[in-house]
Parts: structure tokens; C-alpha cells; sequence
């Protein structure tokens, strides 16, 4: 997308905020706005800390005036949640989490896989598949939430199946990157079918940034 196309993407998502928002729309809130759609443009043009910096000022700005509204985003998010868990962990005695701010780092040492359902309003998840030991032959990692960074090390030891969904932000799947708005990613490796141990992954954010490496 040229510079040109992207400036006419940005006006008619802010105009179409000032529309659905316009009731609610103060000085406070335009201010909000405008961080995050210059935090937007800075994604798109590939300077992704600064565009993360700028979302994160204006979505605190709005959560500060809008608290109500932020407040119905977060409980929407959660539901879905709910629906989502229940129709992807079909066995009893997965680990379901919901935190405020959540952190998973499993890509130091060896560390047990079970099955996952995790909602977080800010949250961070490292995996190395190569350093997994999995509980079953099928597991199902789901994160999902308002903020998340999520970094993912694929092995050929497991059939990995992937699903992700990032309203704003980027998604990164081996030398491919995706920045912007309404990112997805569906992908099932090669060796899905015919591997013993298999692990999908459903991952959904309203911002956040995927990064999937490939061995």
C-alpha cells in the first residue's frame, strides 16, 4: 500500500470513528483518536515501536474518558472467550486463565505443554515448541485478548496448526509480514496429518504482534 492509499485508509477509519463515536466525542477524545491513528500509520510504515507507543498512549487516553466503553469491550472480549474455549478444548482438564496482565515465558528451558485457554487484557507468551513436552497427543493453546505480544518457535516434532486474528497490529510468519489492520493468519504444516503429537494454536487480539519463526 502506497503512502497516498494509506493516508485515505486512516481518514475514513477516523471519520467513520467520529460516526459511530460522535455522541460520546470530546477535545479529550479527539486527542486519543489521533494517537492512535498516528500510531496506526506508524505500524503500516513498518516503525512498529513507535507505532505501539502511540496506540498505547491513545487507547489509555480513551480508557481514561471512556471508561464505560472500554469497560463493554473488555466483557464482549471475554465472552467470546468463553465460546471460544468451550468449542476448541474438547477434553476435561485443560488449564483455563483469566488475568489482567498475564506472562508466559517457555522458551528457556524444557517445560510441560497441557492445554490452554488463556484471556488477558495485556498479556505476553514466548514458546519454543522444540523445548515442549507435551501431556497428549492433541493440544490446544488459545490466547486471547485487549493487548498481546506473542512470539512462537515451531518444531518439527509437532504437527502445528495456527489460527490468528489481529485487529490492529502485525503478524509476522517467517520472512512475511503483515502490518496494519484486520491481520490473519491460517496455516497447518506439512506433517499435521501423519504426526503422533499435534498442537493447534488459536490466537485473537484487538492489538497485538505475532511473530511465528519456522525451523
Amino acid at each position: 500500500m502506497d503512502k497516498r492509499s494509506r493516508i485515505i485508509a486512516i481518514g475514513l477509519i477516523g471519520v467513520g470513528c467520529l460516526m459511530i463515536f460522535g455522541r460520546w466525542i470530546g477535545f479529550f477524545s479527539i486527542v486519543a483518536l489521533l494517537f492512535l491513528l498516528l500510531g496506526i500509520y506508524r505500524v503500516t510504515s513498518g516503525r512498529i515501536k513507535q507505532g505501539y507507543t502511540l496506540l498505547g498512549i491513545g487507547a489509555v487516553m480513551l480508557m481514561l474518558n471512556h471508561l464505560v466503553l472500554v469497560l463493554g469491550i473488555c466483557l464482549i472480549s471475554l465472552g467470546m472467550f468463553f465460546t471460544k474455549s468451550r468449542k476448541l478444548q474438547h477434553k476435561s482438564g485443560f488449564i483455563q486463565k483469566q488475568n489482567f496482565s498475564s506472562s508466559f515465558d517457555w522458551d528457556q528451558s524444557p517445560w510441560v505443554m497441557k492445554s490452554l485457554s488463556a484471556w488477558h487484557v495485556l498479556g505476553e507468551a514466548d514458546l519454543d515448541l522444540s523445548l515442549a513436552m507435551a501431556e497428549d497427543k492433541e493440544t490446544v493453546l488459545l490466547f486471547q485478548g485487549i493487548f498481546g505480544d506473542i512470539d512462537i518457535h515451531l518444531s518439527e516434532n509437532y504437527g502445528v496448526e495456527i489460527e490468528a486474528f489481529v485487529l490492529f497490529g502485525s503478524i509476522e510468519f517467517g520472512n512475511q509480514r503483515d502490518t496494519g489492520m484486520l491481520n490473519k493468519l491460517n496455516w497447518k504444516s506439512s506433517n499435521y496429518d501423519t504426526s503422533e503429537n499435534k498442537v493447534k494454536l488459536s490466537i485473537s487480539y484487538l492489538m497485538g504482534d505475532l511473530d511465528v519463526r519456522v525451523t
